[in-house]
């Protein structure tokens, strides 16, 4: 197995599972917040739209089909 094949099939998989949840949101922590004295967490949230996961599963697709170069 190359290096392509298996880029191929990580796109081709994460580009299934985002399309399949309709995208995917996870949270990441923020920068903390010192207001009078108190301390307040922050978090982040973030969204993979569906369109990003129709595009990594295209590109995995056109990368299994390419023939590769001969020189």
């Amino acid at each position: 197995m190359n290096t392509k094949t298996i880029v191929a099939g990580i796109l081709v998989t994460v580009g299934i599972v985002v399309l399949a949840y309709s995208g995917i949101s996870f949270t990441t922590p923020g920068k903390p917040v010192e207001f009078l004295g108190l301390r307040i967490e922050t978090t982040d949230n973030h969204f993979i739209p569906p369109v990003a996961g129709a595009l990594a599963l295209v590109g995995g697709i056109v990368l299994l089909v390419m023939k590769p170069r001969t020189s």
